[in-house]
């Protein structure tokens, strides 16, 4: 019997460790738990966060983002989901933003529809420690990098991209993934799981064989009010030719297309020749793509696959980007629907554009019957608005094909 006594006390310690190891997870935040206390919302009443809601700086912390998100909401994100569901009667799974950063909160907006979200920039995705083990100094300093890392998607609506460099390099917390987990917070999810992801050559997930240029970043569960489960990508990765076609990042979202994209103070690269690949495969795989006069000019669009539907007001770039005015641009808005918000770098409501373009069934996108069914159109504008100044369609010479434009 007694070579026996050995296993039975392992056993007996294995027992009592599996008893213990609740106790233990409990001195871990969640994702979730982190990501509301980042966003100055209470975590969950057992979490290990709790006690440091008590600190001053903390509670000021939720102060200015209870106010800073209230004015946000009221502004702007409430308006942007009216526009969407006016205008989007059947948005696609999928929606891709290229140039993002951490932007998930507008991405929501407007696509609040979609279960998989992919988010795209050079920014790195950094990471979230855990905060309790933190010093209180720490743990105040890394809440004053997060309100800076958002002062001008919270009064402009983008990023800058210079100031988010240093801004997501500083302190205990570091890349977008803080970002992303306030925006989550704020836009009620709940984050189910969060885990580091890599791309191969061929566009295949995993983390490791990977190689120097690879597209890295996190992918993150989360569920909203409706309980359905989605899933965020963000990749940090270079989206110009060279960048692009060596990461796999392309061959990756083309297993997700077709989708909807969304382009909003994108430095207007796309006008420029070193980001034709990117250029090229948002216009191939997207039912719909919103975007501001920074994204893809119009003439990259086949017109006679696109029909268009702008928004607001073509006031021209700013002065940081000279000689990007687009005269066809400028044409399409004479007879511009209004619109009740601002986006983008004219983010002031009576300067902002944004036009809905939505790509017509054919061959190349599916099929004619899948796209048909599957593509958002736009809804009649409802009643209560004025009469929309909509332009008369113009019809190309292709059979089939026309677009909207401005006389």
């Amino acid at each position: 019997m007694r070579k026996f006594l050995p296993l039975k006390a392992v056993a007996l310690a294995f027992a009592i460790l599996l008893a213990a190891l609740p106790a233990r997870a409990a001195d871990t935040a969640t994702a979730d738990d982190t990501a509301r206390f980042l966003a100055g919302m209470m975590p969950s009443a057992d979490s290990p966060l709790v006690p440091l809601t008590r600190d001053p700086a903390w509670q000021l912390h939720a102060r200015f983002f209870d106010q800073a998100f209230a004015q946000l909401e009221q502004r702007q994100l409430s308006k942007i989901r009216a526009w969407a569901e006016t205008n989007l009667a059947a948005p696609r799974q999928t929606m891709f933003y290229m140039f993002s950063g951490p932007d998930f909160i507008y991405a929501d907006a407007f696509y609040s529809g979609a279960t998989t979200y992919v988010l795209s920039a050079l920014e790195p995705a950094g990471s979230v420690p855990d905060l309790t083990r933190l010093s209180r100094g720490d743990v105040g300093a890394a809440l004053y990098s997060v309100e800076r890392s958002l002062s001008s998607v919270l009064s402009f609506s983008f990023f800058i991209t210079k100031k988010m460099k240093v801004d997501l390099h500083a302190g205990e917390i570091s890349g977008t993934l803080p970002i992303l987990y306030v925006f989550l917070a704020r836009s009620g999810k709940t984050i189910r799981s969060v885990a580091p992801v890599a791309l191969d050559e061929n566009g295949i997930v995993g983390t490791e064989g990977v190689g120097k240029g690879a597209a890295r970043g996190a992918r993150i569960t989360f569920a909203g009010n409706d309980g359905v489960e989605r899933t965020l990508y963000y990749f940090s990765t270079d989206l110009s030719n060279s960048g692009v076609k060596a990461s796999g990042f392309l061959k990756f979202c083309e297993t997700l297309a077709p989708g909807n994209s969304l382009i909003k103070s994108a430095s207007y690269l796309m006008h420029a020749g070193n980001f034709t690949v990117v250029r090229d495969f948002i216009l191939k795989n997207s039912a719909t793509i919103i975007q501001d006069d920074s994204g893809i000019p119009l003439v990259y669009f086949n017109h006679s696959r696109w029909r268009f539907f702008p928004f607001g007001r073509y006031a021209g770039p700013i002065a940081e980007f000279p000689g990007r005015y687009q005269e066809s641009y400028a044409e399409l808005f004479h007879r511009a629907q209004p619109i009740d918000f601002g986006i983008g770098y004219r983010w002031r409501t009576h300067e902002t554009n944004l036009l809905l373009a939505v790509q017509l069934p054919g061959d190349g996108f599916g099929t004619a019957d899948a796209v048909a069914q599957d593509a958002p159109a736009p809804k009649p504008a409802p009643s209560r608005a004025r009469a929309p100044r909509q332009p008369a369609p113009f019809f190309s010479s292709q059979p089939g094909g026309f677009f909207w434009f401005g006389r």
